[in-house]
């Protein structure tokens, strides 16, 4: 089977040397992929190019198979749909006009709004638990709330495939864990999702399949169970751990050893 993303001998940088170089990364088809790193080893970067909103200085980004620089933006954005990190949205805009702005890849001029459009923006709030919140200003919500109807946009695009880079920065931890649970919901509907994480013990606990990066390359990749090792944290993130079964859930759960 074709994997839905893949990346070949891409590399990316930004005004200096490269961020990413070589990288080779094949997204299986329907996981819950989760990319975790040290801070600067190019997991947003990675994701930023998987979206196409970074262009690559060399390699290429496929999209089922197909080289997503050849796509039109409107028909990677009804295949893809990106949560970026720390959105802003726009003066006045309330929820209800906000998670709309996701149909905008499925119009033109000859196809406006439709009731299919309000389904999808429907739908999207009622998986998000953001109904309720449809004509209240998006500036007036909390963190949790904000992130939840971001995310309801990112839906009503309808695509099969999610990026998700870091969702649950500036939430509390109950928020955090609320964004993951409804992330892996979402992924077991049958959508394939991609998110960026900064916790170890967050991304063993909900990823399928898990990439850990070091310095532009990929360390290791597979089941958590599989590639999370002491030997592995040491190494990637310099800090000594024990690895014991999470009690709730089995997944391996990270102790540091200091």
């Amino acid at each position: 089977m074709t994997a839905p993303l893949a990346v070949r001998e891409l590399v990316m940088a930004y005004d200096g040397p490269p961020v990413i170089e070589g990288l080779d990364l094949e997204v299986p088809a329907g996981s819950f992929t989760v990319v975790v790193g040290p801070n600067g080893c190019g997991k947003s970067t990675l994701l930023r190019a998987l979206a196409r909103t970074l262009r690559p200085r060399a390699g290429e980004v496929l999209l089922d198979g197909e080289p997503v620089a050849r796509l039109r933006g409107k028909e990677v954005a009804r295949r893809v749909a990106l949560l970026p990190q720390s959105p802003v949205a726009p003066e006045a805009i309330t929820v209800g006009d906000l998670v709309a702005r996701g149909r905008f890849p499925h119009q033109g001029l000859l196809r406006q709004w439709s009731e299919a459009d309000a389904a999808a923006v429907d739908s999207a709030l009622a998986a998000t638990e953001t109904a309720e919140l449809r004509e209240r200003l998006v500036s007036s919500l909390s963190g949790g709330q904000r992130q939840r109807v971001w995310l309801a946009m990112a839906l009503a695009q309808d695509t099969d495939i999610l990026l998700l880079d870091e969702p649950t920065t500036y939430l509390d931890i109950a928020h955090q864990y609320e964004m993951l649970t409804l992330c892996s919901r979402l992924h077991r509907e049958g959508r394939t999702l991609v998110a960026v994480l900064h916790d170890l013990n967050q991304a063993a606990r909900f990823a399928t399949h898990l990439v850990v990066m070091r310095e532009g390359a990929v360390a290791a990749q597979g089941s958590p169970a599989e590639i999370i090792t002491a030997e592995l944290v040491e190494s990637v993130f310099g800090l000594p751990a024990r690895i014991i079964p999470d009690p709730v859930t089995g997944t391996p759960l990270v102790v540091p050893a200091v």
